[in-house]
């Protein structure tokens, strides 16, 4: 089923802008679409008035903000109704570095959405955005899209799963089954290292928080990826990971 969307240069998520604390990013935010559109970085600290500010088709701003925090960010769009441009596309991640992040041998970025059939805009689709009664739910813009393209990896390797929910009504209880996470790191801190006793099930994430897990594969095998609210898998937060020998 293919759904019309707003997007952040054509895609849903839009791009994943990665960098350290102390990075400077600038950003050139060019409206070629057909009504007026705005940007919010959560990753920096800056009055909203100017940056954050609605501009008009054929118009364009430049976004300039430090990232002076780790974590793993929201950026959406700033227009109201913020539910509609969010719902209909226009969000992404921004991943900033904790310091001295140790290697892995794979990482992966899930972003979580609502999926919202319908005309963008049209009163039909208004109605369930504003009742938060989306018709599914996504990972990286598709439902059930891993499912179809399993993730990559294999026994014993290391995996970083980084994740946003970008909502913009509901959270996430990221999970996988079969491989329990040894770390977590959430909005900006490590609530569980390798190196210490206990385990993790789920990655917990209210609407725009981010952060990551990481796991170690057992064996070879199929392994789902899913949002443990369950009614939120069934209805589209389901991926795979296919795990190969090593």
């Amino acid at each position: 089923m293919r759904q019309r969307v707003w997007t952040f240069n054509g895609t849903m998520p839009g791009p994943v802008l990665r960098g350290k604390v102390g990075d400077v990013f600038v950003v050139t935010f060019v409206n070629a679409g057909t009504m007026g559109h705005g940007i919010d970085f959560h990753a920096g600290a800056t009055a909203p008035d100017g940056p954050m500010r609605t501009i008009q088709p054929g118009e364009r701003l430049t976004y300039r903000f430090r990232a002076d925090f780790a974590g793993a960010w929201l950026y959406h769009c700033s227009t109201m109704p913020m539910t509609q441009h969010i719902a209909n596309g226009m969000y992404g991640a921004v991943i900033i570095d904790p310091p001295d992040l140790p290697k892995v041998d794979r990482e992966y970025l899930l972003v979580q959405g609502e999926l919202y059939l319908g005309e963008p805009g049209a009163d039909a689709q208004v109605a369930k955005i504003r009742q938060g009664d989306p018709d599914g739910r996504m990972f990286n813009g598709t439902a059930a899209g891993y499912d179809h393209a399993p993730l990559q990896a294999k026994a014993g390797e290391r995996v970083r799963i980084w994740a946003v929910a970008a909502g913009p009504s509901s959270g996430t209880a990221l999970h996988v089954v079969g491989a329990p996470f040894d770390t977590v790191y959430k909005e900006g801190a490590y609530l569980l290292r390798a190196d210490e006793a206990g385990g993790a099930q789920v990655l917990d994430l209210a609407p725009a928080q981010g952060g990551f897990a990481e796991l170690v594969f057992p064996e070879a095998g199929t392994y789902p990826v899913v949002d443990h609210t369950m009614r939120q898998a069934e209805a589209g937060a389901h991926g795979l990971f296919k795990v190969q020998d090593k």
